[in-house]
Parts: structure tokens; sequence; C-alpha cells
């Protein structure tokens, strides 16, 4: 992770970022290349759903990764807290509107899938409400930093928000086991393996990977936007106080 403790100074990490970004963009452009190919032309229909189960292909990735940006940002808020690391800090700054994002994205598509194969935009089950729940948090987050002119303390209540917000990450997960929802169960990450069609599992890997690649490279950018941003305000600090 960028804000290891190897990588935790400042200039290690925009070194880092520097070398590691351009990788990670064009393994995006040829993953997302690939996976809409797949996804789009020579992947199945689904027998029930026909061609609007190619939602899929937007929807899940966009979950899985509103999932684990915010499970990320709850380690990095812990560590900003325990060792004081200010990139972990800067870290959750800069991947929250993009964890925002996803999840939106999610909700959004969730509800045009959801409307041909269950007859409702939006119906208040576990798994729904749970992930909308989780949207709010990441808005939540964000405002509340914003809140603060100081950056350490924006960035230490915001840790304590994170870190109170994980209570809703089981519940997302577990949400189709617990209660009765609309929500079909987990057909990938289970413990028999996995249930959907190896025609449509391929492309949906390859689309959450251009995902992954997509959302490092953004949240990289956004580091070194933040990073830099800070070093022009302690200048002008500097400059007023000079003065």
């Amino acid at each position: 992770m960028p804000f290891t403790p190897r990588f935790a100074n400042p200039g290690k990490f925009l070194r880092l970022a520097d070398r590691v970004m351009p990788w990670l963009g064009a393994a995006a452009l040829a993953s997302f290349a690939v996976g809409i190919y797949f996804a789009l032309y020579a992947s199945p229909p689904d027998y029930q759903q026909g061609e609007t189960v190619r939602i899929m292909y937007v929807h899940v990735p966009a979950a899985w990764l509103g999932l684990m940006i915010y499970v990320t940002m709850a380690l990095a808020a812990g560590i900003g807290l325990i060792a004081r690391h200010a990139l972990a800090d800067i870290f959750c700054a800069a991947a929250a509107p993009v964890g925002a994002v996803l999840t939106a994205l999610c909700l959004v598509t969730g509800s045009i899938w959801g409307e041909p194969t269950w007859g409702a935009w939006w119906v208040w089950d576990a798994r729904l409400t749970s992930v909308l729940i989780l949207f709010l948090l990441y808005c939540g987050y964000i405002v509340l930093r914003r809140a603060f002119d100081d950056h350490e303390k924006g960035g230490k209540a915001g840790a304590v928000f994170l870190l109170l917000g994980v209570v809703n990450i089981p519940i997302i997960h577990f949400s189709v086991q617990w209660w009765n929802t609309l929500h079909q169960p987990a057909s990938v990450f289970r413990m028999q393996g996995p249930s959907i069609a190896p025609g449509m599992l391929r492309p949906l890997l390859v689309m959450a990977l251009a995902y992954i690649f997509y959302v490092g490279f953004v949240i990289l950018l956004r580091m070194k936007m933040e990073l830099l941003a800070r070093r022009i305000e302690a200048v002008e600090m500097v400059r007023e106080e000079e003065v």
C-alpha cells in the first residue's frame, strides 16, 4: 500500500507514483478494451434475464471496489491514528470521492438492472439499504473532513468516523444470508466455488481487474494532487508568517 512505512516519506511516494501510474493507466486501458469486448459481444446472454445481464459487468465490479476502497480506507485510518503517517490520511482523502462514485454507480446500475429483473427500480431490502448507507458513509466522511480547516483535526475526526462505519461492511456482505432479500446470493466468492457460467465469469473478472487498475491510477493521481496542494498551502502559510 502507498502508506506503508517504506513509502511513508512523501518524496519516496511521489517517485513511486510517477513510476507506477503509467503502467496502471496502460493496464486499465488494455483490460477495459478486452473486458468490454467480451462483456458486450463474446459473453452469452442469460437464459432468464437475456441481454440485461450485461449490466452485471459494470454493476458487480463497482460494488466490489466500493466495498474494497472503504475497507482499505478504514485500515489506513487505523494506521494514521496509531503510527501518525501523513500519507495514510492523504490516501483516505483521495480515495473517498472515488469510493463514493463507484458506490453511486453500483446503486444506479443496480436500479437499472432491477427494474426488468424484479419489476421495481428500488426496494428497501437489506442489501440495497446497506449499500445506500455505504454511499452515505462516504459522503459523510467527505463532509466531515471539509468541516475542519486544520488537516490534522479533520483527518482524526474522519478516521474515527471511518472506523465506526466499518460495522456496515459485514452487514452488506451477509445481508442476503441474514435476511430475506430480492438480491441474489454470492455467485463468485463462495466456499463451493463460483456458480456463474465460465463464459460470464471470465469477462466479469477482466472487468474487475480493469476497475482495480483504473481505481489505483486515479487514487494515486489524487494523492499526488492532495500532497502537492498541502505543500503549496504550507509554503503560503510560511510566507504569510514572514510578512
